[in-house]
């Protein structure tokens, strides 16, 4: 009799997760909770644009956590959408995610052959500013942008929200006069408000340190373009920004844009956290930021903060740069598990090779969803696909392949996924950033998408509900979920 309980309890467990592989543990997710979140932006009883009552009741909500804190909010909360339905929603996000990773692999292409944007289209001496045009290939869409951090720009402080971008490296703002701007949250910034507002000479370090600028009247004119044909062209000037906590820095190098044009509908302009001289972080001597993004479908916040301490028990790796393009911040990855067991997948897949530039893998703020060579995303969806089995399974929708008909589910067991690292730590993804739904009808996809690309990706689907920590002191990027 005892053989036989013992039997029939190691026949229970064995058959409770018979979808798994010995010695992995299993991963839930919450179906319905997401299903209703997705039919809830779209029902009758709420306006999916927000009133700006609504929109400066969730900018008071959060307090910062330091003095260098900037509050964080998901786009959503702050602009609506116009779209009509979840699907519509998520395929619109999903093109602008894919101009965007166009554009990043083409900037890092352009750098490892030594090409920068100067190169191509030489300027003239004279030249207007509306005529100042570049070619088209500098940084990325903000269009995918999904977060805002809320800025003061100038003196007094005019209160802004702005793009968190660690892709770019220009700080810019949509300024008046204006001969082409588009729509914003916030009344367009007034330079002759501000007694601090300055403008920058053509023989300035910041001026030297555009990739495409032009001198007017011995004043510095700058141009970013992205690629997907947005761009900001106006005076490169310096300001004080003030902080959530009322701190203030004076003298930052940012772009007053007269002339603006794209996808950054919603946001001021762009707070750039990348890795180069012009970056936030860089002007302002930072040794360490973070930032933690929510649920990109809630009106809740957070905060972006700059020099706070390291987060414990944070899940740390190396932070990689390549000497071809200082503007991204590149970790090494050396592995991806899935139901516990690793992919075999070479290391080599995701390495930075520091001679060319070539390869590696980013963390991206503005990147929706995580890119992964071929060879590795084949491996990885076909391990998930094979613990999967038991699910309905479900049409593509736009870049994803892998999807599920939950409709009839309330919860479901999915094999875990982590990303391992040269220093052998692991990080864990919870089934919400990697199960995500396309739709309010019950229709999941698998949250990550190949690329022909030498580069990878770790996109902001990936890094929801956690801080994520750049320790630009130690070289070593930190996670910690449900840290916000």
């Amino acid at each position: 009799m005892e053989k036989l309980a013992v039997f029939f309890v190691f026949f229970t467990v064995l058959a409770s997760s018979r979808t798994l592989p010995p010695n992995s543990e299993p991963n839930f997710l919450d179906v319905s909770a997401s299903i209703s979140k997705t039919q809830g932006l779209f029902s009758n009883s709420r306006s999916v644009l927000p009133s700006m009552h609504e929109v400066h009741h969730r900018r008071t909500r959060v307090s910062p956590h330091s003095p260098l804190s900037f509050v964080l909010h998901p786009r959503l909360s702050v602009r609506g959408t116009t779209e009509e339905s979840y699907k519509a929603l998520t395929v619109a996000r999903l093109g602008r995610d894919s101009a965007r990773v166009k554009a990043i692999q083409t900037r890092l292409d352009l750098a490892s052959l030594g090409i920068v944007k100067a190169d191509l289209t030489p300027l003239d001496a004279e030249v207007e500013t509306e005529k100042l045009e570049g070619p088209v290939i500098s940084g990325t869409s903000q269009g995918s942008g999904e977060y805002f951090s809320r800025v003061g720009v100038g003196k007094p402080a005019t209160q802004a929200y702005m793009v968190l971008d660690t892709g770019s490296d220009v700080n810019w703002v949509q300024c008046a006069p204006c001969a082409d701007c588009y729509q914003q949250a916030d009344p367009i910034f007034d330079p002759v408000l501000s007694s601090s507002f300055t403008p920058l000479t053509c023989d300035t370090q910041q001026c030297r340190s555009l990739d495409v600028s032009e001198c007017r009247n011995d004043t510095c004119l700058y141009e970013v373009s992205y690629g997907d044909g947005s761009y900001t062209v106006g005076d490169f000037v310096t300001e004080t920004v003030t902080f959530g906590g009322s701190q203030a820095v004076d003298n930052i190098a940012i772009g007053c844009g007269h002339n603006n044009e794209g996808l950054f509908v919603g946001a001021a302009g762009l707070i750039g956290l990348g890795g180069g001289k012009l970056s936030f972080p860089s002007q302002i001597n930072a040794t360490s930021f973070s930032y933690c993004l929510v649920d990109r479908d809630s009106d809740s916040a957070s905060t972006l903060d700059f020099n706070s301490p390291a987060t414990a028990g944070a899940v740390t790796a190396q932070l990689v740069r390549n000497p071809k393009l200082d503007t991204f911040y590149y970790v090494d990855l050396s592995g991806i598990s899935v139901s516990g067991e690793m992919l075999p997948i070479s290391p080599s897949t995701f390495k930075l090779n520091e001679e060319s530039g070539n390869g590696g893998v980013i963390v991206d703020s503005g990147t929706a969803v995580t890119r992964l060579q071929t060879e590795a995303y084949d491996a990885m969806r076909d391990a998930f696909k094979k613990g999967t089995g038991q699910l309905p399974a479900a049409e593509g929708v736009a870049l994803f392949d892998t999807c599920y008909d939950l409709s009839s589910k309330k919860s479901v067991e999915v094999p875990t996924v982590s990303f391992h690292f040269s220093n052998g730590k692991e990080l864990a993804l919870p089934a919400k950033n990697y199960m995500i739904p396309v739709d309010s009808s019950g229709t999941f996809c698998f949250a990550f998408a190949p690329t022909s690309s030498a580069l990878g990706i770790i996109g902001n689907v990936q890094q929801q509900g956690t801080r994520v920590s750049y320790d630009l002191a130690n070289s070593l990027i930190g996670f910690s979920p449900n840290k916000c």
